[in-house]
């Protein structure tokens, strides 16, 4: 039985966890080790307008934010890199894991896996060129084959990376399907690097379950279930769930933070607004009431929303 407590991170989701909410989460919940951006990439030749700034520090008060980037090309990551380093960053992490068809079939993320060399590449022109940061990986077992990990794995042990962040699922997996404790087990038994379990933890039972079976685990990344219940890292550090009151309470003022940031932020009116606040309760409360939740995402009126979410949150 491992009854130390394991540092929680939290996972990128595009989309959803931005600067807004994870800022609104430390203050609220806490209980994070580290944030970590949904990753930058080079798109049409340039950076995002929105990613840049994402990253500024005045949008991450109170949070320990960590970068990702996503690149298939030495030359992409070194510019992505650039743009890091300016904002003051000296922990980054590499995307291997990105399992979407459209970025993985240009040698992005997950769809490198299978490209040792290209691997290679990648890693060492971010190491050689900047000695100074310290790098991490999130990757995936494979794209189509789970000894695609097991190939780098020597590869990754001779690398000074600060931890290594596995997803036990295929690329072409995708969220589909059952995680592969077996083929995490091998990664495991063999890893040299402080690793990180990621999939499918949504409760403290799960949390717990994971701890235990893999006792030598440097920490978890926690997504969608830290999206679903924004307690589940403290839950599990203090031990016990909070009451009904306390939970609900605590959803109350992570909307407002929310609600009242993205309006102050937005600048295309109702219609914007209900649209990013949809967003906002695509996994929040997956029990709560149904008529509610419908409402919310259907309704082109915010005062029917904030009505709905009135009575969601009784």
């Amino acid at each position: 039985m491992n009854n130390e407590k394991l540092p929680i991170h939290f996972a990128p989701l595009q989309g959803y966890t931005d600067a807004i909410y994870r800022s609104a989460h430390a203050r609220i919940y806490g209980g994070i080790e580290s944030y970590y951006t949904p990753f930058v990439r080079i798109e049409h030749g340039d950076f995002r307008r929105k990613d840049v700034r994402e990253l500024d520090a005045d949008n991450n008060r109170g949070v320990n934010l960590t970068p990702q980037l996503i690149a298939s090309t030495p030359e992409k990551l070194l510019r992505i890199l650039s743009l890091f380093i300016e904002k003051g960053y000296k922990n980054v992490d590499i995307n291997l894991g990105c399992p979407f068809p459209t970025l993985a079939k240009r040698h992005n993320g997950a769809g490198l896996l299978p490209y040792p060399d290209e691997v290679k590449a990648l890693l060492m022109a971010a190491i050689e060129a900047h000695p100074e940061i310290h790098f991490s990986v999130k990757m995936r077992l494979g794209w189509e084959d789970a000894n695609e990990c097991m190939a780098l794995l020597p590869f990754l042990n001779s690398l000074p990376l600060s931890h290594i962040t596995m997803h036990p699922r295929l690329g072409k997996q995708q969220y589909k399907g059952e995680v592969d404790l077996e083929a995490f087990q091998r990664f495991y038994a063999e890893c040299e690097k402080p690793l990180i379990y990621n999939g499918d933890l949504l409760t403290v039972s799960d949390i717990e379950n994971i701890s235990n079976r893999f006792p030598r685990l440097g920490g978890l990344m926690i997504g969608r279930g830290l999206l679903a219940n924004p307690a589940l890292a403290i839950e599990y550090q203090q031990g016990e769930p909070l009451s009904p009151q306390a939970m609900m309470e605590k959803i109350r003022l992570l909307h407002a933070d929310v609600f009242s940031q993205y309006g102050n932020l937005l600048e295309g009116g109702e219609q914007q607004l209900l649209t990013k606040m949809r967003t906002f309760w695509e996994y929040l409360l997956p029990d709560g009431d149904r008529k509610a939740k419908k409402v919310i995402h259907k309704t082109s009126k915010l005062s029917n929303y904030q009505a709905a979410v009135s009575n969601l949150l009784k």
